[in-house]
């Protein structure tokens, strides 16, 4: 009996070491793939803007109800504060002019600093009582600037269309973006827009909030809303000849097409690439009244396409955003679309690189991102670069958003491409790649449904075939396919049948997870499989109604 149970000790023991040194084999491996595989770092922006409210030196120009709005903006110099009285509204299309100098003039409410929201709190409609108003009565902008301005900051007004009017091309624009701003000396610089309310009409056609076609601007704390049209693109926010950097935070951006947009048209400054963007803590959102088979339907059918777009931008940080409500329409669904186009044939420099997304919140939509390198029809330089991590995915579902087909990512010949530890739920295929290879992919620590097909390429089988043939050189290791067969995949990844065997505990709209072994502390790095929903709690804590 004494010698049984030593023997048994001995098995037991052996098995023990032998696990160990398989795991340890693993991590060893997994680590050297992953020096080996590594793709090249995204840069992240080089010049952040400090948008710090600093108190004017100059002389106060108090305009009330019924005063000259553009004689007071003609006149101020720089240091002075224009002061527009609380609820007046203010008719007609006013051009910011230049002026010599570089002191900051502030165009403002005149509701006192105590009553009104603080900087660093984002505004609401519900704040419009305490506000100026400034409102386009036809195409043109409320607000535009001449060419060359510089240094302006607007705080606290309300900045809109006139009801009934039926189209407008643009409520403030910053730069026009024509052949007339061919030089960035032209191009207008140093703007912020500060706790500001932008918005169309709920009838008319509005082509976009803000037109970003200026150098070092900010958009902070501010509500943009109603920019909707029928067959023609529309944004909150949308630039294509504007150098940067640009601030883009703590904003709630509402537009059909798409929410906010770099490119689009080619810039007329030779070589210009929109580049150092910070854009962060900002909700994304289309409302359900513009879904036409939704019950809150409002009866316009507005043109819907993404609800983030780059065409040629460069270095850009997208954290701690919540991006909410995208369903197939004038396009496939995809929340996200990133792509390198030389738009109309003249900017062949065109480039998207350099992207890091993190710490962001992605639910109801119809697909999750779109990735291509070229554009076949308008190419410009390869996307690349571009790194997607510690992001949640939450009901991804090509039926309920637009009867769309549910993928997840798709991509196509973009070199050095990273997603490391997301959490997706997803309807469709887990990632779809056609076209040209993309070299230097790495797919790490991620938490998903397998889906139908996986990971499946045009005229590839799913798994390993579309691997070698469209991800030469992959990492592709510790993550964790629901529903997926093992023998399909490279070794190291994980095949539960169903999420409750990883340790999802509720995804009825408040959704948790608690992960069990293999799960836990199993990732390349040593941390759990899939996002980090604490990390992402604080990134996002405060940016929409409900967060998580």
């Amino acid at each position: 009996m004494k010698r049984l149970m030593i023997r048994l000790l001995t098995i037991l023991l052996l098995v023990f070491v032998a696990g160990w040194l398989v795991a340890g084999s693993f991590r060893h491996e997994a680590s050297k793939a992953a020096i080996l595989s590594a793709p090249a770092t995204p840069e992240l922006p080089r010049i952040t803007l400090n948008t710090d409210y600093v108190l004017p030196t100059g002389k106060v120009i108090p305009v009330n109800a019924g005063g000259d709005f553009q004689a007071a903006l003609n006149r101020a110099l720089p240091g002075d504060v224009i002061s527009l009285k609380a609820g007046a509204v203010f008719k007609g299309n006013f051009i910011l002019p230049p002026k010599r100098g570089t002191g900051w003039i502030v165009i403002r409410s005149s509701t006192p600093d105590a009553e009104f929201p603080s900087p660093g709190t984002r505004v609401s409609p519900q704040q419009s009582g305490l506000m100026a108003k400034i409102i386009t009565p036809n195409t043109s902008p409320a607000i535009a600037t001449a060419s060359g301005v510089q240094h302006y900051r607007l705080v606290g007004l309300e900045i809109g269309i006139q009801t009934g009017v039926k189209t407008n091309y643009g409520i403030v624009a910053l730069g026009d973006g024509s052949a007339a701003q061919n030089s960035q000396a032209l191009v207008p610089s140093d703007l912020i827009v500060d706790r500001c309310y932008i918005h169309g009409n709920d009838k008319g056609d509005v082509s976009r909030g803000i037109a970003l076609n200026s150098a070092r601007t900010a958009v902070i704390d501010s509500y943009i809303s109603e920019c909707h049209a029928v067959g023609l693109d529309t944004q909150a926010i949308c630039g294509w000849n504007g150098p940067g950097p640009f601030k883009i935070v703590n904003n709630y951006l509402e537009g059909a097409a798409e929410n906010f947009m770099l490119g689009g048209a080619d810039p007329k400054v030779p070589r210009l690439i929109p580049s150092d963007i910070e854009f962060r803590r900002n909700h994304l959102y289309k409302p359900l009244r513009w879904k036409a088979d939704h019950a809150e339907y409002a009866g316009v059918h507005w043109s819907i396409k993404n609800l983030f777009e780059l065409k040629n931008a460069q270095r850009v940080l997208i954290e701690g955003n919540v991006f909410e409500h995208n369903w197939a329409d004038a396009q496939d669904g995809f929340a996200l679309v990133w792509k390198s186009t030389n738009q109309d044939g003249t900017a062949p420099w065109s480039v998207t690189r350099d992207v890091t997304f993190v710490n962001n919140l992605i639910r109801h939509s119809g697909a999750g991102v779109n990735l291509l390198g070229r554009d076949t029809d308008q190419p410009g330089d390869a996307t690349q670069r571009i790194l997607i991590r510690n992001n949640l995915w939450e009901d991804i579902d090509g039926g309920k958003w637009g009867k769309t087909h549910g993928r997840f990512f798709q991509i196509s010949d973009t070199p050095d491409v990273a997603l490391d530890h997301n959490t997706v739920m997803q309807t469709g295929t887990l990632i779809t790649a056609y076209g040209l290879p993309n070299t230097g992919f790495v797919y790490t620590n991620n938490l998903s449904y397998h889906g139908e097909y996986g990971v499946k390429g045009d005229g590839a089988a799913t798994g390993k075939g579309t691997i070698v043939q469209y991800f030469p050189g992959v990492m592709f290791a510790r993550n964790v396919l629901v529903g997926g067969m093992s023998g399909n995949y490279p070794a190291g990844n994980l095949f539960p049948r169903t999420f409750a065997e990883v340790g999802v505990i509720d995804r009825s709209g408040d959704f948790r997870l608690t992960l069990l072994k293999p799960y836990l502390a199993s990732g390349t790095d040593g941390k759990d499989i899939g996002c980090d929903l604490a990390a992402l709690a604080k990134a996002i804590a405060g940016v929409s109604r409900k967060e998580m």
